[in-house]
């Protein structure tokens, strides 16, 4: 029997005290990508000390009920924009 939560990533955004809204999840991706390889994800300037806290613990975890929505995140957050979303100079 499967005893493991599967939340999506606006659960996670909810989770870390964020706007949690798929326009706000874009949003919020879009503003802080690209992430540098060479930071951690807890690492990021943008976290507060409680998600920081968070997202090192969940990502540490045994049971990892928020693993892939942490990874998720971590991959869409280290992506380049497309193009058509860059700002012109």
């Amino acid at each position: 029997m499967d005893t493991t939560t599967h939340h999506d990533l606006s659960a996670l955004f909810a989770q870390l005290g964020l706007p949690d809204g798929a326009a706000e999840v874009r949003a919020f991706i879009r503003q802080h990508r690209p992430l540098p390889q060479t930071l951690n994800l807890s690492e990021a300037p943008f976290w507060n000390d409680s998600q920081r806290a968070f997202l090192r613990e969940e990502w540490h975890a045994d049971d990892g009920d928020w693993t892939l929505q942490i990874d998720q995140l971590n991959a869409c957050l280290r992506e380049h924009p497309a193009p058509e979303e860059l700002q012109q100079a």
